[in-house]
């Protein structure tokens, strides 16, 4: 069993081994669960990058480089 003490500001250091059985790596996280009896689950709380897939919509257009200079022209004209 592995065992940590909670810090004044309510922190905790996960003991190696634990940090070894979930696989964390430092800037990882965790997530903690209440179960009945009083006992609280630690789980990786991590994402694999190919869960994200599909996430993000691609920009469906650009912006070439004559519309850029043309938006410049058009705001230095409105300034005057």
């Amino acid at each position: 069993m592995s065992k940590a003490t909670v810090t004044y500001k309510g922190q905790i250091t996960l003991p190696k081994a634990v940090r070894e059985q979930l696989g964390l790596q430092p800037g990882d996280r965790v997530s903690f669960r209440a179960i009945e009896g009083g006992v609280i689950v630690v789980e990786a709380d991590t994402v694999d990058l190919m869960e994200l897939k599909g996430a993000m919509r691609p920009r469906k257009h650009g912006v070439t480089v004559e519309q850029m200079n043309q938006a410049i022209r058009a705001a230095a004209t409105r300034e005057r």
